[in-house]
């Protein structure tokens, strides 16, 4: 396993009103971060609020191409981000003890703080396919290039980590600096990890290591 210190490139916030940054996901222009009672729309290369919409979110937020998808409590709600009206809703698996989430393969994949793992769940019914276990407790969640990251935090540490799909095992750790910690996690696709600091209200930037 191959563990390095994450090389944090930017950072964003704190965001007036914001309890803390939950979800964190990008939809190609823009990265969303669920700050409690509203989702923002923040411009990478400004750091400015583009847009904010009036649904609460208190966990993982993820895009498919056309909505995004909030956790808030016990439900995963599906919102279309030009008015921030909820389309649906299924169940999360956690039934309020989820944390990050992400959109791979035509799945959701719903993490789980304290129980420690990742479910991938069918977005119609809230159906669970798969769960992966980890040995840390499981903050954002994020897949690139056919890699699955997540983010952990144990109260003292967080790190970024590139996990095995089928089996868990972790295969390369972005250790964060002390006092950095990591809610929400989402790669734009490239060479960037955008990281929710949770209670800091601030969002950071992560160069994310290429092969």
């Amino acid at each position: 396993m191959n563990t390095t210190t994450a090389d944090v490139i930017r950072e964003y916030g704190p965001f007036a009103g914001a309890e803390a940054v939950h979800g964190v996901s990008f939809d190609g222009r823009h990265v969303w971060a669920a700050v409690g009672a509203e989702l923002l729309a923040i411009d990478p290369e400004t750091g400015r609020t583009v847009q904010s919409l009036a649904v609460p979110g208190d966990a993982g937020t993820a895009f498919d191409g056309t909505h995004l998808y909030q956790i808030a409590e016990a439900r995963i709600d599906r919102i279309d981000p030009r008015t921030g009206e909820v389309l649906g809703s299924i169940p999360a698996p956690g039934g309020g003890a989820d944390s990050g989430m992400a959109w791979a393969e035509g799945s959701l994949w719903v993490g789980q703080y304290r129980n420690r793992r990742i479910h991938q769940i069918d977005p119609a019914d809230g159906r669970v396919l798969r769960t992966i276990e980890s040995d840390r407790f499981v903050t954002g969640v994020t897949w690139v290039d056919g890699q699955l990251w997540h983010g952990t935090d144990d109260g003292e540490r967080s790190d970024i980590r590139r996990v095995d799909p089928i089996s868990g095992e972790v295969l390369e750790r972005l250790q964060m600096p002390d006092g950095m910690h990591v809610s929400g996690l989402e790669s734009d696709g490239g060479s960037v990890f955008y990281a929710g600091g949770g209670r800091s209200g601030k969002l950071r930037a992560v160069r994310r290591p290429r092969d």
